[in-house]
């Protein structure tokens, strides 16, 4: 504010704490504006009086504006959205009262490519932090778009999460022209369990359903690449017992157990996939990642598998040198497939 000016108009930002909101560089770290407040600044003498004016309860994101910040362009607020309105599917032609949900988290500047993230967690939980929305978050800062997906844990229902990640897949190619991406660079990305869920996904798909009332089912639910990170593939010797037990319950039988066994599952029509694991990860075997990338080379599937010396189950609490080998691993070969930019 210029010392010499008798008045002015000042818009205060605060939180929804009450707390004034410091300036920050957009679009990277912005404020959450809750109130905005105009004050009226009066100048007596040497001294300076702050006179309130008017305050309104907001938020910027409503009105997509970075207030006072310099800001080229704003990011949108992740969004939260149901996938089947409180009515979904559970297998064999039934419905119930349940529902899933995806957060979608849009980059300032989207290149055109997406990917549904599914957290880990054994299927008896979701890691929804940091193999969910952190992933949304680094997958946005190279221009991807990330929709975290909140699946319905099984229970003893072993068809809900694959109906739920299908849904999502489909859901992402229905919005294309809305969240600014390609339908044809619509990938997936899993974790642990989610990575089982993810490579479930990858191999087991249809082309939706042309003349489907629902848009979303005309959609195909195969998505077109694939990241699994130290993932659950098999149902068989190699797997982890407990995502075993939480998925399959008692469902033992060699046709389901081969089913969800998904290096058994792998077909020329599998998309590309990129697999990093650990040597040294006791918790699910790499083995697991070895199994599925043998059957992509079997069935001529491009790909790659990056098996890291060290970092164990989580790769070091998703942190150190392990955990950036795996993200810059995949971002060149994500290159390669021509979904990012190459860096110069």
């Amino acid at each position: 504010m210029d010392d010499s000016a008798p008045c002015c108009i000042s818009i205060i930002g605060q939180n929804q704490f009450g707390e004034e909101a410091q300036p920050s560089p957009c679009p990277r770290r912005r404020p959450r504006i809750s109130y905005l407040s105009v004050h009226l600044i009066l100048r007596e003498g040497s001294e300076m009086k702050r006179i309130p004016v008017f305050t309104l309860l907001l938020s910027a994101s409503v009105f997509g504006v970075c207030l006072g910040l310099n800001c080229s362009s704003a990011i949108a607020e992740p969004e939260r959205i149901s996938l089947w309105n409180g009515k979904a599917p559970a297998g064999e032609g039934k419905t119930v009262k349940a529902d899933a949900f995806v957060t979608v988290h849009r980059p300032s500047k989207p290149n055109g490519t997406s990917m549904v993230i599914c957290p880990g967690g054994g299927y008896g939980f979701l890691v929804m932090g940091a193999e969910g929305h952190g992933i949304a978050k680094w997958l946005n800062q190279h221009g991807i778009t990330g929709i975290v997906l909140q699946y319905r844990l099984p229970r003893g229902n072993r068809f809900v999460p694959l109906l739920d990640a299908q849904r999502a897949i489909r859901l992402t190619r229905s919005n294309a022209a809305k969240w600014d991406c390609d339908p044809k660079k619509v990938g997936i990305i899993g974790f642990s369990a989610g990575g089982h869920l993810a490579s479930t996904a990858a191999t087991h798909f249809d082309k939706g359903k042309p003349d489907d009332p629902d848009p979303v089912n005309r959609q195909g639910c195969r998505p077109d690449f694939a990241i699994l990170v130290y993932p659950v593939i098999t149902m068989g010797r190699k797997t982890h017992g407990g995502s075993r037990a939480n998925l399959l319950g008692r469902a033992t039988g060699a046709e389901t157990v081969n089913y969800y066994s998904n290096e058994k599952q792998v077909t020329a029509q599998t998309p590309p996939v990129f697999l990093a694991h650990a040597k040294d990860d006791r918790l699910v075997s790499a083995d697991n990642s070895r199994l599925f990338y043998k059957a992509m080379k079997a069935h001529k599937v491009r790909g790659k598998y990056l098996e890291l010396p060290r970092g164990g189950h989580g790769l070091n609490g998703y942190k150190g040198p392990m955990w950036d080998a795996w993200q810059t691993q995949s971002l060149r070969w994500l290159a390669a497939e021509k979904l990012v930019k190459r860096k110069k």
